[in-house]
């Protein structure tokens, strides 16, 4: 896909946790083709520590405003930076960048299930979002510590039916999850995944013993974005792969995990 340089202006930037941030932006241009689970690298302007941009996935894409968000979590100077921007500021970034999730042509008979974890809930709105514009009905399903680390919940339940797991069980059930009862009450025909890696292997565990297709969005560190680097590297069966470039999204058949 066509790779864009584009000046956002941010309409909006609401802070979630004391580490998170939701920062909404426009384009004057129309947005071009973004698929879910791709990602922008956005550049961090008036920062003497921060020389890079920083990988940010696409969380959720407004067409009637012409607006894109990103679910930013504050890890060091640079999305510390990122999360001090004020409605009217410029952000300059760079986008649709990696491969997408695999939507199944017959979406419409499948039960997709998206399963999230911390701030790897961003690619899945967007997800669930395209699912349901093609006639889908997704289910997801979230894991958090606890309650306070629970975000959106609303936007979610708006797209399809929705379950909760927390460590401490403030909120929905106790527990990691892929230890969720829906698990074993419901039988998903895909599975699509985006979190902290001991997820993502268990999920891909799950689905590899039930004989479910199963994608997930690797969290490799990355910096250039285009696969030039070699900062993001993954070991797979076909060989070393830049999980910017030739991800981030992966059948977990390709993987070698050990599920």
């Amino acid at each position: 896909m066509k790779k864009y340089i584009l000046d956002l202006v941010v309409t909006e930037n609401t802070r979630l946790h004391d580490r998170c941030v939701l920062l909404k932006l426009i384009c004057k241009e129309p947005l071009p083709l973004m698929l879910p689970g791709q990602f922008a690298e956005l550049r961090v302007d008036n920062s003497p520590t921060t020389f890079l941009r920083r990988p940010i996935s696409i969380h959720y894409v407004d067409r009637k405003k012409n607006e894109i968000w990103f679910l930013i979590q504050l890890v060091g100077d640079g999305t510390k930076k990122l999360a001090t921007l004020k409605p009217g500021d410029s952000l300059n970034v760079i986008l649709p960048l990696g491969n997408g999730f695999t939507i199944l042509p017959n979406v419409k008979e499948e039960v997709p299930l998206l399963v999230g974890g911390g701030v790897g809930i961003a690619p899945l709105l967007m997800l669930g979002q395209e699912i349901v514009c093609q006639g889908g009905k997704p289910t997801f399903l979230l894991g958090a510590r606890t309650l306070k680390d629970l975000f959106e919940m609303e936007q979610f339940m708006s797209l399809g039916e929705l379950y909760i797991t927390t460590e401490d069980g403030s909120y929905g059930e106790k527990g990691f999850a892929t230890q969720h009862t829906i698990l074993k009450q419901k039988r998903f025909s895909m599975i699509y995944s985006c979190g902290p890696r001991p997820m993502m292997v268990a999920v891909a565990r799950y689905a590899k013993e039930n004989g479910i297709e199963c994608e997930v969005s690797l969290e490799n560190k990355m910096a250039c974005g285009l696969g030039a680097c070699l900062c993001c590297v993954e070991d797979t069966n076909e060989g070393n792969v830049c999980v910017c470039k030739d991800g981030p999204v992966f059948n977990i058949k390709k993987l070698l995990w050990q599920i």
